[in-house]
């Protein structure tokens, strides 16, 4: 028997790449974590602060598929020319262990970080919310930009940046949404909210914040990172999508070191509420989801693109063990 591994590059990944199939794969990934099937030991972090970087090991099984994704996120990159995450994944077969791909990851970090906040504003948001705040305009806004609307119709996307350009690129991108720049407190009053920047000190504010709302807490995905006003944080329905991921670099990671938010205030996993084991919203309670990205969502991702790709013949496939 002879098992070829598949190389997919960014092109090939981009070809193939669509949000719908990416919310299905992620919204799955967290029914398996919320009942047990799925496995995800914790996050591994090299942290190297000498060149204002991290590393991050990520291995999952999932959906009978297993993997793990290396990770870096360098916030200076942009400057140079580069990204500032950048990643790949090694899909492998459980049964066996052969590594069936080798595909690139960095589209489909940013496509699996929106789903998962597609998903949570699914369960957790309004059903009626009509207004959409965007913090931040990079590449994570744009996926959650892709995923909420898939769920939701918005007369009013409001986005605030400190980079205008990037405002007016997703406007150009998305003609068809009701785009427009806003004030941070102006985008931070929408029914549905999500923050996507790389601070580590809070700039949304309680007051800004009104009943009913529902926000994905994005950027927080590394230990010091914060955006939100702990007091948002007392005030809501905590979701997390791992509670020791959350601990120790979500958006809580903050308010737990300083005693303003304690581990008991988390409600609940995400999966958890996808499977029924507890409710989403109720009345016009505020919701916060603490996103920091899960392994289990990205080999859910990689096993989805690895059959379209099998399926339509993309990628190359070559001999890799010995």
């Amino acid at each position: 028997m002879s098992i070829k591994t598949k190389l997919l590059t960014a092109s090939d990944i981009s070809s193939i790449m669509r949000m719908k199939d990416v919310l299905i794969a992620v919204e799955t990934a967290f029914r398996d974590y919320g009942s047990g099937v799925a496995q995800m030991p914790p996050k591994l972090y090299l942290t190297l602060s000498q060149f204002n970087g991290d590393f991050r090991a990520m291995p999952a099984y999932v959906e009978g598929s297993a993997g793990v994704k290396w990770v870096s996120v360098y916030p200076d990159n942009p400057k140079i020319g580069l990204p500032t995450v950048m990643a790949t994944i090694v899909y492998s077969d459980p049964q066996t262990g052969f590594p069936l791909a080798i595909m690139d990851a960095t589209e489909l970090t940013n496509y699996r970080t929106g789903a998962a906040g597609g998903v949570a504003a699914k369960y957790l948001a309004r059903p009626d919310s009509r207004t959409l705040g965007l913090i931040g305009a990079g590449a994570q806004a744009r996926t959650q930009l892709l995923a909420v609307t898939t769920f939701f119709s918005f007369t009013k996307v409001k986005i605030w940046s400190p980079v205008g350009e990037q405002i007016d690129d997703l406007a150009a991108e998305f003609p068809e949404l009701p785009i427009e720049r806003a004030s941070i407190d102006e985008a931070a009053a929408c029914d549905i909210v999500s923050t996507t920047t790389p601070v580590r000190a809070f700039i949304i504010e309680r007051g800004w914040v009104g009943a009913g709302a529902h926000i994905n807490a994005i950027g927080a995905d590394a230990p010091g990172k914060q955006e939100l006003d702990p007091q948002i944080l007392k005030d809501a329905k905590v979701v997390v999508d791992d509670v020791a991921q959350a601990r120790h670099s979500g958006e809580i990671n903050i308010a737990l070191s300083g005693g303003l938010f304690l581990e008991s205030d988390i409600y609940a996993t995400l999966g958890e509420i996808v499977v029924g084991a507890k409710k989403g919203r109720e009345a016009d309670e505020i919701t916060v989801f603490d996103s920091t990205g899960l392994a289990i969502q990205d080999i859910a991702t990689a096993r989805m693109l690895f059959e379209v790709a099998k399926r339509e013949g993309i990628g190359y496939d070559f001999d890799m063990p010995g």
